[in-house]
């Protein structure tokens, strides 16, 4: 028998056939370079235009849109006698105090670091919430670090009967500015 080998016993498994083997990574194929050049050039279009957006938009301006600095305000009537009128406080930045014999328009920014003081009806005065300075209704300061009073913006009676405000024009108290025309309103 020329065949020592049990006829039951596995038999040899034939070759494999060879593996491909994916290329290095000094070898890429045409198609490979494409997609990899078709990448590249999406991301250097996406860069260039966020780019382009901004230098579009650091060429346009800021624009700041602020009320104006003149206004008119109604005319005396609506304005009661002794009382500090509010509603210019948030759109304009001015409250409007009526005396018996006239009107000013006080600033709400405080002469201390620049807050807003609230007009507080019970005390009878402008208390500022950051650090506390107090102002009488007359804008005079009277507690807490404020340096100096409230600043007075110009006051006149318009042609057509009305307030009106000019805040381009200040008047400082301890510049002794309070006394000059503008600065207050005679009204009876």
């Amino acid at each position: 028998m020329a065949d020592d080998k049990p006829q039951n016993a596995a038999q040899e498994p034939a070759s494999a056939p060879p593996l491909k083997t994916a290329p290095l990574r000094g070898d890429i194929s045409r198609r490979g370079m494409f997609s990899v050049l078709g990448a590249s050039w999406a991301a250097f279009a996406a860069a260039s235009a966020a780019g382009g957006g901004a230098m579009l938009r650091f060429l346009m301006p800021n624009v700041l849109y602020e009320p104006p600095q003149e206004f008119k305000a109604g005319p005396p009537s609506e304005f009661a006698v002794g009382a500090v009128d509010e509603r210019f406080k948030a759109a304009y930045g001015v409250w409007i105090v009526r005396e018996p014999g006239g009107f000013y328009a006080l600033s709400t920014v405080c002469t201390h670091l620049g807050c807003t003081p609230n007009w507080l009806q019970a005390d009878e005065k402008f208390k500022c919430p950051c650090h506390g300075s107090g102002f009488v209704r007359s804008g005079v300061n009277v507690e807490g670090p404020a340096p100096r009073p409230l600043e007075r913006y110009k006051i006149t009676l318009a042609e057509d009967g009305q307030i009106q405000i000019d805040k381009n024009t200040k008047f400082q108290e301890e510049k002794g500015q309070w006394s000059l025309d503008g600065a207050y309103l005679p009204y009876a």
